[in-house]
């Protein structure tokens, strides 16, 4: 069996690396840009860090904001027509994830527009033509959506979310410069970071893991560990670290998948309209409990790269148990809630039910039943 690595053609690293942008629209030969961007970071000026840049450089761009936090599916055939109607060339995404999943819809569905449908995208997606040229530039250190061959839009109407994946989508250029993550706020920079965290460590254990990948997230959990609490303090080096953690967790799970975590996740996100991120670290330290009897000697190492001592005396119960609980406080010190009280009993079971057929779920080392899903559910109730 192949082992599969899909990364973009060409990625940028550190501060000031938005400086790369506009050389690389006009190696392109591109004549007008689409920039997707959310309506907060226009406001805060955030998105301005780039547009500025290519008013001076006299590129023609027309900005796209109409992006929500989970984005929908109103909000994907929407910016097809805004980017139909301006007659753009390529796509400069900024921001979280919200605003480069949508971007990657709209560049999908421009360049295959049999897939117009959005909902038609779901799981893997038989798209032909790759997604028009991209430059994706996080503004937050958690989603590594610059770097992965997926993206998830909320279904409105059925009140779910629905992960889709595609080779063609994954952005050509990704600049991740720490620079457009300082204004984070406390409570989001630490989100996206146990997102990251929640990447490393289901891609570290999910059933599709490798060599490779292994090597990538045991390292990205490492950075995480040491650099999260620096970066919710606004520390600079915090914030570099970060930046490049949660990219190379990227790199890993689009390629080997995630697990019930995320599927839970997603469900929660969808029906209640928790940050994701939030989401993630709520279940992290219960799916990393659900999961403890699948993963070999793996927590040992997330033990270790945590800073636990003395994890080659211990005996498998107990270095398991060492890096849950080293998890477990991480999420505590960077201020994540341990409870939801949207959660209600009578939803349990769709609840379940929605988790079960997420396109995440596959990926972990354990089956679940519906019951002990709807269990996990509840220990956040």
């Amino acid at each position: 069996m192949a082992n599969r690595i899909v990364l973009n053609n060409i990625s940028y690293h550190g501060a000031g690396a938005i400086k790369e942008i506009v050389p690389e629209i006009q190696r392109g030969g591109y004549k007008h840009i689409f920039v997707a961007s959310d309506p907060d970071l226009i406001k805060f000026g955030v998105t301005a860090k780039v547009t500025d840049l290519l008013d001076e450089a006299g590129i023609s761009y027309t900005v796209y904001s109409d992006i929500k936090p989970n984005p929908t599916i109103e909000n994907v055939k929407n910016g097809v027509e805004a980017f139909k109607a301006c007659g753009a060339d390529a796509i400069v995404a900024i921001g979280g994830g919200s605003s480069m999943d949508t971007a990657k819809a709209i560049g999908i569905i421009i360049e295959n527009p049999e897939f117009a449908d959005v909902r038609s995208l779901e799981g893997v997606a038989p798209t032909v033509k790759h997604a028009v040229p991209t430059i994706a530039v996080p503004t937050t250190a958690g989603t590594a959506a610059e770097v992965t061959i997926n993206y998830v839009v909320t279904d409105v109407e059925k009140t779910r979310k629905f992960v889709c994946v595609d080779t063609n989508d994954i952005p050509y250029i990704a600049v991740v410069d720490p620079d457009m993550m300082s204004s984070m706020p406390k409570g989001l920079t630490a989100s996206t970071g146990m997102d990251a965290l929640t990447h490393a460590i289901e891609g570290y254990t999910t059933r599709g893991a490798w060599e490779l990948t292994d090597m990538l997230h045991l390292e990205a959990i490492k950075m995480i560990a040491n650099n999260l609490r620096g970066a919710v303090a606004n520390e600079a080096e915090g914030r570099r670290m970060m930046a490049m953690a949660q990219y190379i967790a990227g790199m890993g799970f689009s390629n080997v998948g995630l697990g019930i975590d995320h599927a839970m996740a997603h469900t929660l996100s969808a029906h209640y309209d928790t940050p994701h991120g939030v989401a993630c670290a709520m279940f992290l330290p219960i799916s990393m409990e659900f999961n403890r009897d699948y993963t070999g000697e793996k927590y040992r190492e997330i033990a270790r790269v945590f800073g636990v001592e003395g994890v080659d005396e211990m005996s498998q119960e107990e270095y398991r148990d060492a890096a849950i609980a080293a998890v477990k406080q991480l999420s505590i010190d960077v201020g994540i809630p341990t409870k939801n009280e949207k959660i209600r009993e009578e939803d349990l079971s769709i609840l379940a039910d929605d988790a079960l057929a997420d396109a995440c779920y596959p990926g972990n080392p354990r089956e679940a039943t519906k019951d002990q899903v709807i269990e996990m559910f509840r220990m956040l109730m």
